[in-house]
């Protein structure tokens, strides 16, 4: 913004005026219009960023619309969010909008026009991260946006709604711990993701508390599906001391591990205990139930969408929140075998 315009805002007369075109070509922009050319939609949206234009008043033709964005839409884990957010959209009237954006971190480029032709209430994202761009692009039209399990650690000013995956962490090692597992192995999520990283570290804390040393050989990033659960419990049973219990960052990584273990001809949980995290429906009728931390995914859901509906009505509210997590004790877990034998490789694959 230049000198002598910070104590006011701009107009959008005034946008129009230094873009060169008329006013009802701003608000086309403004609008997400498909009738305006490239090159003038990228000169008015400048100009709007450059300004930090924000709408004062809202739009009549806002639809009640909750728009909830996830990288992708293929796990039971999606499901529960999905329900928590259903839940709150249908107690305030509004119907929620699908979308898989196609990339870990961040929405597609064509995401954003697709919002503003829907001009939703507000945007729920979850596993994600926003350009400033685009924060800027939906500050201007007053769509409110909240994430999710943030991917990265998210600015001071960005709302978002995660649970305590470090303490998660901690409470499902300090569990293997007291049941007198020393040899324990941890495959967690993806190495650029924030909860991955949070879990990790609070493993590595209850070692620490627990007095027990840091074996890197027990240590295996995954990607939070049934595959790779699998792939990278096999690397972790063919180490020369391989572990009596293996913590999974997510009960279907858990799941693939309990496989490579029939696999091996380790039975769960005599041979090696097994804990998950999230809490998802299928850890209850898995053989034997798993042993989990419960992630409250239904309640993050709901509280990312109590949060939207405060931000949209100006209501203050809390930049970050963070929901407990607690450990669930089932059949997966128990004391470890009072003698550990080398794993011999697999023949063939178990039943994946």
């Amino acid at each position: 913004m230049r000198d002598g315009e910070e104590s006011r805002r701009i107009t959008l007369a005034e946008v129009a005026q230094q873009a060169g075109v008329s006013l009802s070509t701003v608000s086309k922009v403004l609008n997400g219009r498909q009738d305006v050319s490239p090159a003038t939609r990228v000169k008015v949206e400048r100009l709007l960023e450059e300004h930090a234009y924000r709408r004062t008043t809202r739009v009549t033709r806002e639809a009640p619309l909750i728009e909830l964005v996830f990288h992708e839409l293929d796990s039971v884990w999606s499901m529960e969010l999905i329900r928590g957010v259903e839940n709150l959209a249908k107690a305030h009237q509004a119907s929620v909008v699908l979308t898989e954006s196609g990339t870990r971190h961040a929405p597609a480029p064509d995401w954003l026009e697709g919002v503003l032709q829907r001009r939703p209430i507000g945007v729920v994202l979850v596993f994600s991260s926003l350009p400033d761009a685009v924060k800027r692009q939906l500050d201007a039209r007053s769509i409110p946006f909240v994430i999710v399990d943030p991917a990265g650690d998210p600015e001071p000013d960005v709302p978002s709604v995660g649970s305590a995956n470090w303490s998660g962490g901690v409470a499902a090692t300090r569990h293997l711990i007291d049941l007198g597992h020393q040899r324990i192995g941890i495959i967690t999520g993806p190495e650029d993701m924030l909860c991955s990283l949070a879990r990790l570290d609070g493993y590595r804390s209850a070692l620490n508390m627990a007095g027990l040393d840091h074996d890197a050989t027990l240590v295996r990033f995954g990607d939070f599906h049934v595959e790779g659960g699998y792939a990278r419990a096999m690397e972790l049973l063919q180490v020369p001391e391989r572990p009596t219990a293996v913590f999974a960052g997510s009960d279907l990584q858990a799941i693939g591990v309990m496989e490579a273990a029939r696999a091996c001809g380790l039975r769960v949980p005599e041979d090696l205990s097994v804990v998950g995290y999230d809490d998802v429906m299928i850890a209850r009728w898995s053989s034997p139930p798993l042993t989990t931390i419960h992630q409250p995914l239904r309640e993050m859901g709901e509280e990312a969408v109590q949060m939207l509906l405060r931000l949209r009505a100006g209501e203050p509210s809390v930049t970050r929140m963070e929901l407990a997590t607690s450990l669930v004790v089932r059949k997966s877990t128990a004391p470890p075998p009072a003698q550990t034998v080398r794993v011999p490789r697999p023949t063939a694959r178990g039943a994946l």
